[in-house]
């Protein structure tokens, strides 16, 4: 028996989202805990699962921070490195009035890129039964080789491997860098996740179903492309299901996508679900619950603590 369901390894930041203006007319930042991989792992939590989080964040105020939201969810931190040489990452957002985001990141390094493998207790590697990871932790060394060799352990150890791409154009100092890591890191997942906007840069196609099918084809089991308001396509090898999202009163979308990644996430260990036969109905179902929690996530401001609880996602489904 496995002590985690699901344990994450990435970036671990505060996101400075806007919050009006003050009394002098100067723009206001809300301190929003965020970051993709605990963005996830908060929907996964939230749906009774025990998880945990990799990562490294400065010894400084917003570090301090940070470990005690997640520990507050909760997220296991025994992972989580303090390090007094960096600074904790930060990334202020920017948002248009129907809630779509711009970002600017304080970054340069920040201390999620300077995580060494030497750092990580492999021993949590072998304990989860799933491990997810984004691709900022692939911008830069250490992290990116950290984050590699985390994955073969944890897949060689029987973990079902999770990706989420999330692309972050800001922090890479390349597209072509960008799509090469992106896609070098797509062949040792099991399950991925991508947005509409990012099939292009992981696949050779733009259209959705053609970048599902292909990824299936070059061997992942499950992949589901995130369609914005539209709801999500999922894809693999028995075919392929349009799952239609939730109306909602969008607010911030910072959190939507990782948010219904944790929730299909969740669902799929709550319902045991073979990967390896999955179903459409399946399929359908999990990616239905994750549209649930985004739906409910794009609705409050920031990532981590808009992220909804099960019982709130139970009465979305309702609908």
């Amino acid at each position: 028996m496995k002590k985690f369901d699901v344990v994450a390894l990435g970036e671990l930041l505060i996101d400075f989202t806007p919050a009006g203006l003050s009394a002098t007319g100067m723009r206001l930042f809300e301190q929003n805990p965020g970051g993709a991989p605990a963005n996830m792992l908060t929907a996964v939590s939230r749906a009774g699962l025990k998880t945990a989080f990799i990562g490294k964040i400065g010894a400084d105020m917003h570090g301090d921070f940070l470990r005690s939201v997640l520990e507050s969810v909760p997220i296991d931190t025994g992972s989580l490195i303090t390090d007094p040489s960096v600074f904790t990452t930060l990334a202020f957002v920017s948002l248009s009035i129907t809630g779509e985001r711009g970002f600017s990141f304080a970054r340069k390094p920040g201390a999620d890129t300077k995580l060494c493998i030497e750092e990580i207790n492999k021993d949590i590697l072998a304990d989860t039964k799933i491990f997810h990871v984004g691709s900022l932790s692939l911008t830069d060394e250490p992290s990116r080789s950290a984050t590699f060799e985390a994955v073969r352990i944890a897949k060689e150890a029987g973990a079902i491997i999770s990706y989420d791409p999330n692309y972050r154009e800001p922090l890479w100092d390349s597209v072509e860098n960008a799509v090469e890591m992106m896609r070098l890191m797509s062949t040792f997942a099991d399950i991925m996740k991508i947005s509409d906007e990012e099939t292009s840069l992981l696949t050779p196609y733009n259209e959705p179903l053609a970048a599902g099918k292909y990824l299936v084809e070059n061997g992942i089991k499950l992949v589901v492309v995130t369609l914005g308001e539209k709801g999500a396509l999922a894809v693999s090898k028995t075919g392929y299901v349009e799952v239609p999202g939730f109306k909602s009163n969008v607010v911030d979308t910072t959190g939507a996508g990782d948010s219904f990644w944790g929730g299909l996430v969740a669902r799929f260990l709550n319902e045991n679900v073979d990967l390896d036969n999955i179903s459409t109905k399946q399929m359908y179902d999990i990616a239905r619950y994750g549209n649930a929690v985004a739906s409910l996530c794009v609705e409050k401001r920031g990532g981590i603590v808009s992220i909804p609880t099960f019982d709130e996602v139970l009465e979305r489904l309702k609908q």
